[in-house]
């Protein structure tokens, strides 16, 4: 369960960081293959 709330945690400050919408795009592309990768374990 811990390392889920890390993953969160790191996808929503990736969100806070993006400028543009193509930017938001690929964050939460990236987000969901780290909440995929973290739900496989």
């Amino acid at each position: 369960m811990k390392p889920m709330i890390a993953v969160l945690i790191a996808a929503v400050m990736t969100l806070a960081g993006c400028n543009t919408v193509q930017g938001l795009g690929q964050d939460i592309g990236k987000a969901g293959s780290a909440i995929e990768r973290a739900g496989s374990k």
